[in-house]
């Protein structure tokens, strides 16, 4: 169960940073760079959500 929590803790603070990269961004190539990013990073998090629930 930790180690849910912990990787739940290092998604929201990978999540914390592109946020801010998107933010301070200048041109409309790094916010949809990041934007990608983002996207590969809610699917990582989807898989592990359902993993977890296959688990139960």
């Amino acid at each position: 169960m930790a180690s849910s929590s912990e990787s739940s803790t290092s998604v929201d603070d990978e999540v914390r940073q592109l946020y801010e990269r998107y933010q301070a961004a200048e041109t409309d190539k790094e916010r949809h760079e990041i934007a990608l990013e983002m996207g590969k990073l809610d699917g990582r998090r989807h898989a592990e959500i359902y993993d977890a629930l296959e688990d139960e």
